[in-house]
């Protein structure tokens, strides 16, 4: 018999169950690819300027911020108790990813300039960061919550083929 055979395997730590408690990172991945839709629906319209798109990014991120709040708070989850303040910020920092997965992007189309980049160059730029970030959030969420290798890459490859996608969809209405 191995040592420790027939003995349940001890509880993580505190520290540790909270912290995977946190792992949700959906919404990053979520925000990033709402940040390449938006990249994909501006440059499908015309050229926008830097600072439209820029300001779309981040209201459209703080604009789906507050439905997933909304969602979370008025869902089917707390729906029969009444939430204080204190889950109230706890989903607002929850939720905040969505926003945060948007910075990447609206600052890749705001250093375009210096980098010498025209507007369709901008756009791929910004829409290559999204897609890197949704890849970012996914394994991030999933080292987070203990996930081992084989998952990790899993997940990474999901959200690099739905970021493909995403792009396929801006090669396709472009032509």
């Amino acid at each position: 018999m191995t040592p420790g055979a027939g003995r349940a395997a001890a509880p993580p730590p505190p520290r540790a169950a909270a912290r995977r408690a946190h792992a949700d990172y959906t919404g990053g991945v979520y925000g990033s690819l709402l940040a390449a839709s938006v990249i994909i629906g501006a440059g499908t319209l015309g050229s926008f300027p830097r600072v439209e798109l820029v300001l779309l990014l981040l209201l459209t991120g703080g604009v789906f911020w507050i439905a997933h709040v909304h969602a979370q708070l008025f869902g089917e989850r707390l729906a029969r108790h009444r939430p204080d303040r204190h889950v109230l910020w706890r989903v607002c920092r929850e939720e905040w990813t969505v926003v945060k997965a948007a910075v990447p992007p609206a600052v890749a189309v705001a250093v375009s300039p210096v980098l010498g980049l025209g507007v369709q160059a901008t756009q791929w730029f910004a829409l290559s960061v999204a897609v890197a970030g949704q890849v970012g959030w996914s394994v991030a969420a999933s080292r987070r919550a203990g996930a081992g290798r084989r998952l990790i890459v899993w997940s990474a490859t999901v959200n690099l083929v739905l970021g493909l996608v995403i792009l396929s969809c801006k090669l396709w209405l472009k032509h």
